[in-house]
């Protein structure tokens, strides 16, 4: 099977000039070029594709996608280890949008709301797959004990903390506050503070990785999960930024 740029473009979603980008910085190359300079793609390549866009779908950043390519040189683990996140993750929309309608109807009908059934498939563990996909099964097995050993008043304190840090992110950023700035710089130390201070991340309890840090902060860009927590895409670009610059800096 081989399909031509125009074709994997169509195909995929994406666009001519994205998979030539892909092709610049080494991270898929095409399996031939014709004479014309048509860029065409074998099933190796393909399969190579699939397992970017997978990693893209989790929020990493291109850089760290190709670290991931290296490291993982088993395709076939590989790709199952996409396929149970995929099909878990498939399960947890299933439930809170069963979740969702239950609520919706004892809402409309006067019916009797039960905790249970209205915070199924929110629970804290829905990323575990995804975690472990790429940071590795210590490091969630470290932060799940960490956050289960917290009392109620410990965990509300420290999504308190989480929610303010966000605010003042968000804050800089709608006051056109420059990354290398003071003020900024001091909010990318406190972030880069919180971050190390997950037991299981990268650097925690010393100095904190940079390629994490840095990684991270792609994926606030790239993953709209994260980005919304910043005020959108030029908030979470601006979180992006003003870490990358702390950690050129500092790690």
């Amino acid at each position: 099977m081989e399909a031509s740029i125009q074709e994997v473009a169509r195909l995929t979603g994406t666009t001519s000039r994205t998979l030539r980008h892909y092709d610049a910085i080494g991270l898929l190359e095409p399996s031939r070029v014709g004479d014309n300079g048509y860029r065409w793609y074998d099933e190796r390549s393909l399969v190579r594709l699939q397992r970017i866009l997978l990693l893209r779908g989790l929020g990493l950043g291109l850089p760290e996608i190709g670290r991931v390519l290296d490291r993982e040189q088993d395709e076939s683990a590989a790709l199952r280890r996409h396929l149970h996140w995929l099909r878990s993750e498939q399960q947890r929309l299933a439930r809170q949008v069963a979740s969702v309608e239950r609520t919706l109807t004892a809402r409309q009908e006067g019916g009797r709301l039960m905790a249970e059934d209205m915070f199924d498939g929110f629970d804290h563990t829905q990323y575990k797959a995804e975690v472990e996909e790429r940071w590795g099964p210590d490091t969630y097995a470290a932060s799940d004990a960490w956050w289960r050993g917290m009392s109620d008043d410990e965990r509300a304190a420290w999504k308190a903390r989480t929610a303010e840090l966000a605010t003042q992110w968000a804050r800089a950023a709608e006051s056109g506050t420059d990354p290398g700035s003071e003020h900024a710089q001091d909010l990318a130390r406190r972030h880069v503070a919180w971050l190390s201070s997950i037991p299981g991340t990268p650097g925690h309890g010393t100095t904190p990785v940079r390629a994490y840090i840095e990684g991270l902060a792609d994926m606030y860009v790239a993953d709209e999960r994260f980005s919304a927590h910043y005020g959108g895409e030029d908030g979470a670009t601006f979180v992006r930024d003003t870490l990358h610059e702390y950690a050129a800096r500092h790690l």
